[in-house]
């Protein structure tokens, strides 16, 4: 009896370790290597992205949704320099939800990608970026007092401080509503954009927290995240570490 019992622990305790018996959580730590600068173009191809690591983001329950979305591959590169930060997203996907032809318009309610960076964690304030297959753009700064948040729109938005963003489309037409095999966008967003929340530009050592995220409105709408939150994306205590290399 003691032997049948002993066995029986052996096999459950196998179960319970074995590699896969549990959804593998993203690590909350993410290292960013240093580049020098160069020209997105939306397809990724400029070789200073073979230093950087591609990191997946994965479905998660979005605002009172019972059950997460259907899922498709996304991944994530991200790069720093001494004038801002690259990001380049590559989605599988299978149709361009995107209607909206205009910047600042309510991106979030199409298929987007979106980037919440907050260098100073001292204050409740990010920075949030985000940008549609059509390549059109929401930059805003967000104060969150107390689970209130509210966005502002950049009002000296030039030259020295515009973000470079640019997308494509894989696999058919990067129009509205067209069919495609995926679709990728590549940016760069200039610490200059986002003073005074940037203390110092980074360095080596330098500490961010953020979060990154995907909105797709197929057949059913799936939110994509690097960082599970409880739903939506402006639980910023939820963000993970960015350490600049």
């Amino acid at each position: 009896m003691l032997k049948k019992v002993a066995l029986l622990c052996l096999l459950l305790t196998g179960l319970l370790i074995r590699p896969g018996a549990f959804a593998s959580v993203p690590d909350s730590t993410l290292v960013i290597k240093k580049t020098s600068d160069f020209k997105v173009d939306g397809e990724g191809s400029a070789s200073n992205w073979s230093a950087a690591q591609w990191f997946d983001i994965t479905v998660q329950k979005g605002p009172r949704q019972p059950k997460s979305g259907k899922p498709f591959p996304t991944k994530v590169k991200i790069l720093y320099s001494e004038k801002g930060i690259y990001f380049l997203f590559d989605c599988t996907d299978q149709k361009l939800t995107a209607t909206i032809m205009e910047d600042y318009g309510a991106l979030f309610k199409e298929d987007v990608v979106e980037v919440f960076l907050w260098p100073d964690t001292r204050y409740p304030i990010y920075f949030e970026y985000e940008v549609s297959p059509l390549n059109y753009e929401l930059p805003i700064l967000v104060p969150n007092m107390n689970g209130k948040a509210q966005g502002w729109k950049p009002w000296n938005y030039n030259d020295n401080t515009r973000v470079q963003h640019e997308t494509s489309a894989q696999g058919g037409q990067k129009k509205s509503m067209a069919s495609v095999t995926g679709w990728k966008a590549e940016f760069f967003i200039p610490y200059a954009l986002m003073n005074p929340i940037v203390p110092s530009i980074p360095k080596s050592g330098t500490k961010w927290r953020g979060n990154f995220y995907r909105i797709d409105y197929d057949s059913e709408t799936a939110y994509y995240s690097w960082q599970k939150t409880g739903g939506s994306f402006h639980e910023f205590e939820k963000f993970g570490t960015l350490i600049f290399e």
